[in-house]
């Protein structure tokens, strides 16, 4: 009678090497070749250096730029090794504070602003890394960021609306717009993504 430690080593070892070695270099190796910015993690360049990536928001506090969606990584925010959301659900009292301290950042920020804020400025995804913002979101913080940068309202509108993006396909999802383009578009630099 043959022992059955044998050949449950060499389909351990078959396996290993299929699942472990094989596939994921011909997937990295598909991924490279199809789509070379994405497999490369889309990083955003202006000036030849690297200022951040197309898929991942980042932080930005100044009153002259737009700010993203909040994050809710952690240890810090928009962390892409702690992808995740708060799971605080809708009757948790600490989301709710986050809320208000979200809302009453905004208003100080801009205090004349008496329009409603745009739900995707005081709750975070659940990635808590999202790069993009709605445009009511983008709309609702182009007074702020015209009278910081001493632009004209219309001239902030115009550069929202030149760097909205459609929903895919004509219907997926609502138009939206990406911080980071948008916050470099002010900046006046020429981004490419490598």
């Amino acid at each position: 009678m043959a022992s059955p430690l044998r050949p449950a080593l060499v389909l351990f070892g078959a396996l290993t090497l299929v699942c472990g070695v094989l596939y994921p270099f011909a997937v990295t190796g598909i991924g490279n070749a199809v789509f070379p910015a994405q497999a490369g993690g889309s990083i955003v360049e202006a000036g030849g250096k690297p200022v951040g990536s197309q898929l991942i928001g980042q932080a930005f506090s100044s009153p002259k730029y737009f700010w993203g969606r909040p994050s809710a990584t952690a240890p810090m925010a928009n962390n892409g090794a702690g992808s995740g959301g708060s799971n605080q659900g809708p009757l948790n009292p600490a989301l709710s504070d986050s809320v208000k301290s979200r809302m009453a950042a905004l208003k100080a920020a801009d205090p004349e602003n008496t329009a409603p804020v745009p739900v995707d400025l005081v709750t975070a995804s659940g990635s808590g890394l999202d790069p993009e913002i709605s445009l009511a979101a983008a709309y609702y913080q182009a007074k702020r960021v015209a009278t910081a940068r001493g632009m004209t309202h219309e001239q902030v509108r115009g550069l929202i609306d030149a760097n909205a993006s459609k929903p895919a396909l004509g219907f997926f999802g609502e138009p939206r717009v990406n911080v980071l383009a948008l916050n470099l578009a002010l900046d006046g630099k020429t981004a490419h993504t490598r």
